[in-house]
């Protein structure tokens, strides 16, 4: 099953499987990288909504991601668990059958570049090496609680978050995951039948990744002199210098509780 809970010492966390991808030494997909950035925009039944991806954030993630949207996995995705000021997270398909294809590859963990504020996306996951296909979207800020427990976002929704605030929230944390990996959208349409879902997601926009810069010779330097402000003074760019630590961390006390995805196997 897949879920979050809301007490800081029991903290499940989204999680996904996907088909065939290369596998690491511990049986974890590795996916196929991403080039550039690139948009996707999610048509659901309160409105549209766009995510920006950002590779460089979480290479792994982006790439299990636009597998994802490419194979029209989300089109009838429920959005069956939405915790008001935490998060939003949805990333089981309507089809059973669909959803066993992904449950085999789990992929690796990988480290902390971007934060979970508010508008970021990442996958949920269950333990190490556990992210599928699970995602949730964070209402807050909740860099204090889950970026410790190393849940790497990889965008952020640019376009519509009011959309997202406006997802039906009646049932809460009530839908069963294990109920929803056995019998799909025919449970949540009988026994939730007011959630919200996706209608589609397609990627609208892509920018490919800049070529290598070429060569060229150095001009040779003019005989003149240059004031101090001019001479080597350029203040290097900033470098993402956040890490994710040591697994089996929890959130503090009196915070949210990851959105997480228990991997037990439905019998």
């Amino acid at each position: 099953m897949t879920s979050c809970r809301q007490k800081p010492d029991d903290t499940p966390a989204p999680s996904p499987k996907a088909p065939a991808n290369p596998e690491s030494e511990d049986g974890s997909s590795t996916s196929v990288p991403v080039e550039g950035s690139f948009q996707v925009k999610f048509e659901t039944t309160k409105g549209d909504f766009v995510v920006e991806v950002y590779p460089e954030w979480a290479p792994i993630g982006a790439a299990r991601f636009k597998e994802l949207v490419e194979s029209d996995f989300f089109d009838e995705n429920r959005f069956f668990r939405l915790v008001p000021g935490f998060i939003v997270q949805w990333g089981i398909a309507g089809d059973p059958a669909v959803q066993a294809k992904w449950r085999s590859q789990p992929l690796q963990d990988e480290p902390m570049v971007g934060t979970n504020e508010r508008g970021t996306i990442t996958f949920a996951k269950g333990g190490p090496n556990s992210r599928t296909t699970q995602l949730f979207i964070n209402y807050g800020d909740n860099s204090g609680s889950l970026d410790p427990q190393g849940f790497p976002p990889f965008g952020k929704v640019i376009e519509g978050m009011d959309v997202v605030d406006s997802l039906n929230s009646e049932y809460g944390e009530r839908p069963d995951q294990g109920q929803i990996q056995s019998r799909g959208n025919e449970y949540l349409k009988k026994s939730f039948p007011n959630l919200d879902y996706i209608k589609s997601a397609e990627i609208i926009q892509e920018t490919k990744a800049p070529a290598e810069p070429v060569e060229t010779p150095a001009a040779e330097p003019e005989m003149t002199t240059s004031s101090p402000a001019e001479a080597g003074t350029s203040t290097p760019a900033p470098v993402a210098t956040s890490t994710a630590p040591a697994e089996g961390t929890s959130a503090p006390a009196g915070t949210s509780s990851v959105p997480v995805e228990t991997i037990e196997e439905i019998q």
